[in-house]
């Protein structure tokens, strides 16, 4: 008797056992056909074309947008499905990721006629990879949250040679309670994903960086200027300040002097990579915020004035870093 209450016993374990492994696995089948659901991305640029590509590898199907249909041509190509507009993006997809040029495109894909609001879909997450204005990011996060979504801001910093690669830095603001999720599809973009605190608090941070890049390339460019002056050779100069304490990001990695390294905008007449127009909006932004807060930020404010001035002397289209071309033609007038 007490045999057969002991077999008894343990076919009972046994079927609570099955039933809860078939239930984890359920979990976790769900979970990950969640995963891969279709992510939206809004932005299809120099950024934006990478880093929707990378989604891809890592197995999402992506439902793409921009204003340029020649941008989508190679996604629909693949077989990613090509909308007519954000708001039709935001109907087939709940998770949408924006990599746009400024604060008025994205108020605009957003906010406007044909945008990402007028088709949101509720419990939504609304990623956005713009540099813009933390104000605009504050106003847009609230117009969100009025449509039961979560909106966060994701800007990014390394170029467009990290976006290939799947190495951005992604400086995160929003709910902290949603940045697992929003981690979840950003690693597939980047290396590194860090949370900053609310909503805004993403921007402030890029904008910080981009202050200190842009008055580090025009320090570069200046130094290795002053050092082609004096007789030194360009590529010995740039080994001595990468070995000394003058190494930056803008000397070792980004060099704005043609025929130091390969690889970078400068070897390239300056085609591709960050634009300088971009760099001067960015600056602006560092300004207005600098104003706001009454902050001084002298070399900030010098480095936002030249780099407005070589947009306006037919540099807008070329890498920030040809901030060196500029000076070396400016001294020759």
């Amino acid at each position: 008797m007490a045999a057969v209450l002991l077999l008894r016993g343990s076919a009972r374990l046994l079927q609570e056992h099955r039933k809860v492994h078939a239930a984890g696995t359920a979990m976790v089948c769900s979970r990950a056909m969640a995963s891969k659901t279709p992510v939206g991305f809004v932005g299809l640029g120099n950024m934006g074309n990478p880093m929707a590509k990378n989604l891809v590898k890592h197995g999402y199907p992506v439902v793409a947008y921009d204003v340029f249909p020649e941008a989508c041509k190679e996604f629909q190509d693949s077989g990613a499905q090509v909308m007519d507009s954000p708001a039709d993006v935001a109907e087939r997809a709940d998770r949408i990721i924006t990599m746009l040029p400024s604060s008025p495109n994205a108020i605009d894909v957003y906010t406007g006629a044909n945008g990402i609001l007028k088709k949101v879909k509720k419990g939504s997450l609304l990623i956005d990879s713009s540099t813009i204005d933390p104000a605009i990011s504050k106003e847009l996060a609230k117009a969100v949250e009025k449509m039961g979504a979560v909106f966060m801001d994701a800007p990014v910093s390394g170029g467009v040679g990290a976006a290939r690669a799947g190495n951005l830095t992604f400086m995160v603001g929003g709910v902290e309670q949603e940045f697992a999720a929003a981690k979840e599809l950003l690693t597939c973009m980047g290396s590194n994903v860090i949370y900053c605190g609310e909503v805004g608090t993403g921007q402030a941070a890029k904008i910080c960086n981009n202050m200190l890049l842009a008055i580090s390339m025009i320090g570069t460019a200046e130094a290795m200027n002053l050092g082609i002056r004096l007789g030194l050779d360009p590529k010995l100069l740039a080994k001595i300040l990468n070995m000394s304490s003058g190494r930056c990001w803008s000397s070792d990695t980004y060099n704005p002097v043609p025929g130091v390294m390969e690889g970078v905008p400068s070897a390239n007449n300056y085609q591709g990579g960050f634009g300088t127009t971009l760099m001067a909006k960015d600056l602006g932004l560092a300004q207005i915020s600098a104003t706001n807060t009454k902050t001084p930020i002298p070399l900030g404010s010098l480095a936002h004035q030249m780099y407005r001035m070589m947009s306006a002397k037919g540099y807008a289209l070329k890498d920030f870093s040809s901030v060196f071309q500029f000076l070396r033609e400016e001294e020759n007038l």
